[in-house]
Formats: structure tokens, C-alpha cells, sequence
């Protein structure tokens, strides 16, 4: 099979926020979709790896923020390409609070919506959670970014390197060595081996 069919899907990118405590934390996904209109509920798939995934394992609570085509590359950087177990996400950054209490992005989205988890389904690597969705508003307004737009316009082209091996064409993490493991994971963005191309 030719792995980059995948890419023909059409995928918006979303900053995913949750709070358990006293402690905010975010990160960047690509899977949410609404599934019905009555009741309203949405599908997000979160990665097991990350923080804000047991955030709302644990609450059950989350808000998502539609990045906008305005979205700067360090937003993904920001919620994308750190840990928020040791990193404070929102450290300088000026967000706003819905009704459930959890933070959205004040800019660089098109909306928001909250969501209050109904089911889960475990898929191996990432949880699917399903939603009813109980808030929501239009912020910019502007295009929601699309992730073939991030490829093309927002994330920095690679830079021309000496090195060998494998570069991710999500965060430009290059691993050296031949050949790149099947099952091997990005330390950076969390992408598996099939989001690396071979450094020519």
C-alpha cells in the first residue's frame, strides 16, 4: 500500500485543552470530527502519551480550539512539541476560559467547543473519546487550518543537512541510522515511523 494516500484525507489541526486541579494542559491533535447533530457530539482520538490525554481520562472535560490558518508555527511548537508534564503550556500566553472552566486560545482560532465525554473506546495507541458537545463559539472566524495548508504554508521548510538517516515531515526530528524501526515513535511530536521520509 502507498502510505501517503492517508495524506489525501482531509484533517483540520486543533489545540485540545484539559484542567485537572490547579493544572492546565494542551496539545496539539488532528482527529476530531462531529459524528451527529441531535444530540451534538464530536469524536477527538488523543494519543496515550500525552499529558492532556489522562487529563480528561481522569475529568472527562475538554475544549477545542479550531486553529485558525493565522496560526503561527510556534503555537505547534508550543502545544505540540513539549511535554506538559514538566513544561507550563500556557507559560506567557493569553487564553480565554469557557463556562466549564478549561481554557481556549484567544487568537489564531476560528472557534472553540467544550466537550463532556460520553464513551471511550480504546484504539491501541490513542483512546477515542465521544462527546456531547455543551459549548461553543465563532472567535476569528477566519479558515480553519487545514493540515495539507500546515504542510505547505505554516510549517519551516527542512534545512539542508549533512546528516543521514530519517527526517519526520511533522517536526523535522532527524534520525540516524539504517533503516528506521517500524514501530519506531518521533520524540518530539509523537509520529510513528510512517511520518519519517529518507534523507536524499
Amino acid at each position: 500500500m502507498d502510505n501517503k494516500a492517508m495524506y489525501q484525507l482531509t484533517y483540520g489541526l486543533f489545540v485540545l485543552s484539559a484542567k485537572d486541579g490547579d493544572k492546565d494542559n494542551g496539545c496539539i491533535i488532528n482527529t476530531a470530527g462531529q459524528v451527529t447533530t441531535t444530540p451534538n457530539r464530536i469524536t477527538i482520538a488523543v494519543n496515550k502519551q500525552n499529558c492532556t490525554h489522562d487529563m480528561i481520562r481522569k475529568t472527562g472535560e475538554f475544549n477545542l480550539s479550531i486553529l485558525d490558518e493565522s496560526a503561527p508555527f510556534a503555537i505547534f511548537e508550543r502545544f505540540g512539541f513539549q511535554c506538559g508534564r514538566d513544561t507550563d503550556k500556557l507559560a506567557g500566553l493569553e487564553v480565554l476560559r469557557a463556562d466549564n472552566g478549561l481554557f481556549y486560545l484567544k487568537g489564531h482560532a476560528s472557534a472553540f467547543l467544550s466537550g463532556k465525554v460520553v464513551e471511550t473506546m480504546d484504539l491501541g495507541t490513542h483512546t477515542l473519546f465521544l462527546a456531547d458537545v455543551t459549548d461553543g463559539a465563532l472567535l476569528s472566524g477566519d479558515n480553519p487550518i487545514t493540515y495539507a495548508y500546515y504542510q505547505k504554508n505554516t510549517k519551516p521548510k527542512p534545512e539542508k543537512t549533512e546528516k543521514k538517516g530519517y527526517r519526520c515531515k511533522i517536526c523535522g526530528y532527524i534520525y540516524e541510522g539504517e533503516p528506521l524501526p517500524e514501530d519506531f515513535i518521533c520524540p518530539i511530536c509523537k509520529h510513528g515511523a510512517i511520518d519519517f521520509e529518507k534523507i536524499i
